[in-house]
């Protein structure tokens, strides 16, 4: 790992970058696969014995105050503090996606790539929470924060949304068996089990999870994601109409600079990379799986900003537009997911060639994030590893179609 970011500006060669990625992919792989898909995550610390204890366990400052400590940490305490390394649903469904995407810019390696999303496709359906109206997903550790407390496995719209665009990825290029109804099936979560919080003009936001009122922009987005999906299988409208009025819902939240907020109502005023890379990936998937065209322009004055905000010299990803400090894995990740959906190879190849350059450790796994004064290089499976590995397949799959064009 290389130290401090650098303002030297270039394009990388594409076929030069094609080599790049697929080493760097396979070194990730080899990780990956050494764990089992299994690690630590950045949110995971009420996983602590610690905070089993009464003083601990009925305290909501001490329980957020560890959180943040932990996270803020640049030393993994975990193993002192016997947090096991986590089975994220999320995680897999990462993993399924850049799989998928591997199985067709790899022909030489189809097979295990097919194999791989099809034991993702299997576990995800084993691990979906149960007792609601379809299949939904939660994270595997305890999370709390100021504006809610969720229990391990508690059902998302954002981890379901996560989840369930690796399953139609794996479904849209590879065809895999059980993909689309787990879709299907977790649609109707979304529609019957989130509450909405509805304006006088029929457009809503769906909330974060069952019990919840947050508006969170992200997060209805990828509800909007997963029923504009169906709809493009099933062509019933019953799917399309929520899609539509929540995305108006977002359309209409937009700043003038063409940035979002992350939630409506409450302090969390700000934009960032990844958030707002979510919601252009959701509006464009919406239009592409229902050929609605209302919101392009929204669209399109958002990749404006994002482009124009989120990236030093073209080529190192940003967490928030006005400082370049700190840069994340999960920043990093979804750039290149964005980047390649809009067709912008040319950053997108320059980000990896800085990313792998920057933050991939001698193991294969990527750095957390690199601060201003220190890196934090610990092995976060959710967050930073798996977020990667789906960025970097998305770009390997681009340039091969790319490639195979020329």
């Amino acid at each position: 790992m290389s130290g401090p970011p650098t303002n030297l500006v270039t394009k990388p060669d594409r076929s030069r970058m094609s080599d790049v990625v697929a080493t760097s992919l396979n070194r990730l792989e080899a990780h990956l696969v050494a764990e089992r898909f299994r690690g630590y995550d950045p949110y995971d610390a009420l996983m602590s014995p610690l905070f089993r204890l009464p003083v601990f366990r009925s305290s909501r400052v001490i329980r957020i105050a560890g959180e943040q400590a932990l996270k803020r940490s640049p030393i993994n305490l975990r193993p002192l503090l016997r947090i096991p390394k986590g089975y994220n649903p999320v995680t897999l469904a990462l993993v399924l996606e850049a799989s998928a995407y591997r199985a067709l810019a790899e022909p030489a390696r189809a097979a295990d790539h097919r194999a791989r999303a099809a034991h993702c496709v299997a576990e995800l359906d084993r691990l979906q929470t149960k007792g609601f109206s379809g299949a939904c997903w939660g994270y595997d550790f305890d999370w709390e924060s100021r504006y809610g407390r969720l229990p391990a496995g508690t059902p998302t719209i954002v981890a379901t949304g996560l989840v369930t665009n690796g399953l139609f990825i794996g479904y849209r290029l590879l065809g895999l068996e059980g993909a689309f109804p787990l879709c299907e099936s977790a649609a109707r979560f979304v529609l019957d089990d989130l509450p909405r919080a509805v304006e006088g003009d029929g457009t809503f936001c769906w909330a974060y999870y069952p019990s919840g009122h947050q508006r969170v922009l992200n997060a209805t987005m990828k509800g909007a994601r997963l029923c504009a999906q169906v709809y493009s299988v099933t062509r019933d409208a019953s799917y399309l109409e929520p899609a539509l009025q929540t995305a108006a819902y977002v359309a209409e939240r937009q700043r003038e600079d063409g940035s979002w907020p992350y939630a409506i109502s409450d302090r969390r005023s700000w934009a960032d990379n990844f958030h707002s890379g979510y919601v252009l990936d959701s509006f464009d998937s919406l239009e592409q799986c229902t050929g609605e065209k209302r919101f392009h322009a929204v669209q399109e004055k958002g990749w404006d900003y994002y482009t124009s905000n989120f990236f030093v010299d073209g080529k190192i990803p940003k967490y928030y537009a006005d400082s370049l400090y700190p840069i994340d894995a999960t920043a990093c990740g979804q750039s290149l997911l964005t980047l390649c959906r809009f067709g912008d190879l040319d950053t997108a190849t320059a980000v990896a060639d800085w990313v792998i350059e920057n933050m991939q450790c001698p193991d294969g796994h990527f750095a957390y994030q690199l601060r201003r004064r220190h890196a934090v290089r610990i092995a976060y499976m959710r967050w930073s590893s798996a977020y990667v590995y789906a960025g970097l397949s998305r770009l390997q799959y681009a340039l091969s179609e790319n490639a195979a064009a020329a």
